[in-house]
Formats: C-alpha cells, structure tokens, sequence
C-alpha cells in the first residue's frame, strides 16, 4: 500500500525531524536511514493529526518548545528516547547482531510525543515532584502509543480480529515496543515484560507509592514511574474495552469513534484535575466525570476499569458519580503546584534545604486509590508526597547534585541516566526536571 509522503511541518502541531540532509521523497530499503526517516515522518504526522482534532483549536506545544518540536531520530548508542522540552530524542542499540532504532517504532515515537501533548495541556506536571504525577505522565505516553495506532485501518482490523473484539486481552495493541523489548531483556532479562516493553492488558492493582518497593522484576509492581503508570494505562484499556462494547455496532468505524471520544475524555481530565499527591486518583475521578457528560455507557465502561485496577474505591466511585460538582471548582481554585522548601540535611547535600513544586493544590474530589481491604487509602501531605519523590530519585540514581553534593558521605549514582538536576538560583538551590525518558532500565551505552 503506498500513501502521500506526510508534510510534518505543517500544522497541527508541526513538527521537524533534524536531519541534514534530510533524504529524498523516495523508496528506500527498510534497515536504511531513508526509510527511518519516512517512516518516523508517517508515524509524527499520524499523532500530530489526531491529537491536533483532540486539543483545542490552535493548540501549540510548550512555550519552551516552541513553535515546531524538533526530533532527533539517532542521537548516538543508547537503547532509550526522552522528550525534554527540546526535542524528542532517539537513539540506537546494537544486541546480538542487531542494531535497534527506537525512533524506528511507532509505539515509542507517540509514546514521546504523547509527552509532549501532556506538557502542552498541563505544564504544571513537568516539575511536580510526585511518584504519582510520574507514572501518569508515563501512562500517558502509553495510552498516546495506544490511541495513535488506532489511528489505523489495518490495526483496528488485526485487534479486532486477534482478540475478537475484546480490546483489553493482551494483543498488538496492548504491548508496547515488542523490538525495543526484546533488545532490553537481553541484557535484563526481568527488566521488562516477557514479550514487550510494557502490556496495558495487567492485573495489577492500585498501591501506595510509599508501600512500593523503588525497584523489583517488571513482573511486580514498583514505584518507579513506568512500572507504576501500568495500573493506570490497564485501567484505561478496560476502559476504552468497555466503551467499544458499549456501541451497538462494534465494528471498525465504532472502534475509532471511541478511541477519539476517549482521547477527548481524557484532555478534559487532565485540564480539570489538581495537582496532588493522590493525583491518578483525581484524574480518574475527572474522566469518569466527563464521561458522565457524554454517555451512559461510557460512563459506566470507565468506573469499571478505574474500580478494577483501584484508581477508585466502589465508594470513591459511588462520590464521584453522585456529587454535584467538584469540591473547589466553584470557588476558583488553583490545581497547581506550589514552591516548597524541603529539609534535605540528611541526603549528603551540601546543603539543607532546596525549593521543589510540591503537589499541595487542594482536592476537587475526596477520593484516592483504594486500600486493600475497605475504603480509601490515606493520602500523603504535599511534603511527604515530595519527600518520597526525591528520595525515589536518589535510590533510582536519577538526580543529577551537580556541584552540590558532599563527596565525603554522598551516595548519589553518578552513572545512570539523569532525569532531575539541582540548580542554584540566586542562592536557592532548587529541583528541576532535564527530560522524561520511555525505560525504566537500560544497559549502560558501553555494553552496547
């Protein structure tokens, strides 16, 4: 099947893969960088046109940005991309013979540029320091991966097929970057799932970060943010699974229906929720909300997923669905992260204190994830909730001190990728994001 060679400059939401020279508008050999390039160009413009019909007229990327995001389809040895607010970023992996592109998937291409949609919608995620506010951006990235590929005739005809309608048993659409996968668990082989990156089709359940290990096999979950996202992308699958059983028809032009419907539900979720320490939780609460605007059914698909994977306690489930409004709405409050001066004197800083945005914006919604027995679990302060966020970062070997780490106690790892950076501003010392990456753990670029 042959289709227009995609302009992706143009709007909406233009992008510009760096490359100079940038091949010819021609047949290229797959394996070879005419046909990466052609074929990244095919799977950006797919995600700038769907997401572009989904987000307000107009709509732009982050002002940090800028007007075009730039993508750098082979930034050296790696086996990982990130969105830094710069560019999306990939990379390659030479395993067995093999030399693996990851800007060569179409999961981990919308996989980043679903990062970048989110920090075009909610920009006050970016420097939120919450495990929570992580993992959903995470789960983002993935359901962007999930949503974009339905995008396609020929993938909503093979799911429909494999799992004979039953979108949420595990398929192609479910797993996530099969190729990137593979190359990984030759190295680690608990690091990721048996026959993918990631599986939206899990089981797992809603815990506590603070009652989650930092690290563990990707058969367990954990709180580092790509293992923590897949209870809120597993949620969504059966959510969306559920909207699709909803539609009378269920045939192919319902399927993409609902994967634009979702799409939508889920923009307005993210623009109305505050940013908290339960913040999957008030997301959830927000889609299930929005849904309850638009469709019965949809409405009822949703809380299932939210209820089965513990987004929602059946009670929380039940406030949700019966409130009036969202607590705060009326009176105007900001869902925002706040400056915060967190005590540091006992992490090997040469300082005691730095600034981070806590999560601390007041609830629209009094939910949180479900316990494991009854009811809610309890929910952190904004300060414990930050706590823990850098502290996860240190055991993970994702803070990068800079010059502000004391060499005689410290334990920082000063060999693995650097997601956070200390920064002095005028005397405050001050946590800040530098990207967000799609792998949870990687071989170190010399194994490559």
């Amino acid at each position: 099947m042959s289709v227009p060679f995609p302009v992706i400059e143009d709007q909406p939401l233009p992008t510009k893969i760096v490359m100079n020279p940038a091949p010819a508008r021609d047949r290229f050999p797959e394996g070879t960088p005419g046909f990466r390039f052609w074929g990244a160009a095919a799977a950006l413009r797919r995600c700038s046109d769907f997401w572009g019909a989904i987000l307000p007229q107009n709509a732009t990327w982050n002002p940090s940005v800028g007007p075009t995001l730039d993508v750098i389809l082979d930034a050296g040895i790696d086996l990982n991309a990130f969105y830094d607010r710069q560019a999306l970023t990939f990379f390659h992996g030479t395993v067995l013979g093999s030399t693996v592109f990851s800007g060569e998937s179409p999961d981990i291409i919308s996989h980043e540029y679903g990062h970048a949609v989110l920090d075009s919608i909610g920009a006050g995620l970016w420097n939120a320091m919450s495990i929570e506010v992580d993992a959903f951006h995470e789960s983002f990235g993935d359901m962007s991966a999930i949503l974009v590929n339905l995008q396609l005739p020929s993938m909503r005809a093979a799911v429909l097929a494999e799992t004979e309608g039953h979108l949420n048993r595990s398929s192609r659409l479910s797993r996530l970057a099969e190729q990137l996968g593979w190359a990984i668990r030759q190295f680690s082989a608990n690091a990721v799932e048996r026959d993918c990156l990631r599986n939206a089709a899990n089981s797992f359940f809603y815990q506590s970060a603070d009652e989650l290990p930092t690290s563990g096999p990707a058969t367990m979950l954990t709180s580092e943010p790509h293992s923590f996202s897949r209870v809120f992308t597993a949620a969504f699958l059966d959510g969306l699974a559920g909207m699709f059983a909803s539609r009378p028809g269920q045939k192919e032009e319902d399927l993409l229906e609902v994967s634009r419907d979702m799409a939508s539900l889920l923009v307005e979720a993210v623009r109305s929720s505050p940013i908290v320490p339960s913040y999957m939780s008030q997301v959830g609460a927000h889609l299930l909300r929005a849904a309850m605007k638009k469709d019965q059914g949809y409405a009822e698909a949703i809380k299932v997923g939210l209820v089965r994977h513990g987004l929602l306690s059946i009670p929380g489930a039940v406030t949700v669905a019966t409130a009036h409004a969202p607590v705060g709405v009326a009176a105007g409050l900001s869902g925002q992260p706040v400056p915060h001066d967190l005590d540091v004197s006992g992490y090997g800083l040469k300082v005691s204190t730095i600034r981070v945005q806590a999560p601390s914006a007041q609830r629209r919604f009094s939910v949180a994830g479900a316990s494991k027995s009854v009811g809610d679990v309890g929910v952190a302060s904004p300060e414990d909730a930050a706590r823990a966020f850098f502290e996860d970062l240190l055991r993970r070997g994702r803070l990068d001190p800079k010059g502000f780490a004391d060499p005689a106690i410290t334990v920082f790892d000063r060999s693995s990728f650097k997601t956070h950076e200390l920064v002095d501003e005028q005397g405050t010392v001050t946590l800040y994001r530098r990207r967000i990456d799609c792998i949870p753990r990687r071989p170190h670029p010399a194994q490559l």
